[in-house]
């Protein structure tokens, strides 16, 4: 019962850390962030896809990312993703490439901040290199996406052809479909390690960052879940209160949850680390009561010889 109680006041922690960190109007910048870099984002990993001359595989990527949204979220998003992907952009090494990959690295800088605050971290990296690392995770992060794509494009092409020459197979297309999420699932947990792990400030070990992480991808499954009921019994209102606007609020909405559960990680592996920290310093403590009591002993012994 005790430990039931120390991790329950764990978690009571990591809120009031949360809380006094700002947590909520971060997660409203984190949101709004990525929702204004992600069409830059998409912009340039079509005309990247397009340089190399397969540019439907950032469509394959993308989409696939979105399987696991909530329906109502993903459906109005895809159409306009749809949009920004059918449209030929070739102007990766013209001024609005670069533009458009700048912009897209404010969304890796509001998570830096988010991070940083949650781990107390103070980064001494001036601006500019802050914000060319940023860079980096979008170049490598779209690097990840047209390779997922490609994935995704030859996996049908390897399926029909085991089934072509093993038709016995056929009866497990449903657990293929299930991979499929399952490497969406992957793809985010990675994803999680890196940023958890290089882009705050300081480093920390994967034993201290697991806790946040396992919580997150737990939090997110509900979430996502959750926000789709929560949708289709009061998707009217939305509609309702922002007439035009309602899918991008929508939208707004899901990443500013998703957001504030990433952040309250975060904020949770500060916390585990804290306590260990005390527990070690407490430790060292005693210790150094214990060596201390025992020279004296041996001081006073010394003394009545």
């Amino acid at each position: 019962m005790p430990f039931v109680l120390k991790f329950l006041r764990l978690f009571y922690v990591a809120y009031l850390r949360f809380l006094k960190d700002d947590g909520w109007a971060i997660a409203s910048h984190v949101a709004l962030t990525i929702l204004m870099s992600m069409f830059p984002f998409l912009i340039f990993i079509t005309a990247l896809a397009g340089f190399f001359g397969t540019q439907k595989l950032a469509d394959q990527a993308t989409h696939m990312l979105l399987q696991t949204w909530p329906e109502q979220v993903a459906l109005p998003l895809g159409r306009t993703i749809d949009d920004v992907l059918t449209k030929s952009h070739s102007g990766l090494l013209t001024l609005g490439g670069a533009l458009s990959i700048y912009f897209s690295s404010s969304g890796v800088e509001a998570l830096r901040v988010g991070l940083d605050r949650a781990y107390e971290a103070k980064d001494k990296r001036p601006w500019w290199l802050a914000r060319l690392l940023s860079i980096i995770y979008v170049l490598v992060g779209a690097a990840a996406l047209l390779a997922l794509g490609f994935l995704i494009v030859l996996a049908p092409l390897i399926w029909a052809t085991v089934v072509h020459f093993a038709p016995a197979v056929q009866s497990l297309e449903r657990q293929v479909t299930y991979a499929r999420f399952a490497i969406a699932a992957a793809l985010l947990l990675l994803a999680l390690i890196v940023i958890h792990k290089f882009l705050p400030a300081g480093r920390r070990s994967l034993t201290d960052i697991a806790p946040g992480i396992a919580l997150t991808l737990a939090l997110w499954i509900e979430a996502g879940y959750g926000f789709g009921v929560y949708l289709s019994e009061f998707a009217r209102n939305y509609v309702n209160i922002y007439a035009g606007l309602a899918s991008v609020m929508i939208v707004l909405v899901f990443l500013y949850l998703l957001a504030a559960i990433f952040i309250y990680g975060a904020e949770l592996n500060s916390a585990i680390i804290l306590a260990r920290r005390k527990k070690r310093e407490s430790k060292a403590a005693k210790l150094h009561a214990l060596s201390s009591g025992e020279r004296l002993i041996r001081k006073r012994h010394a003394e009545l010889e």
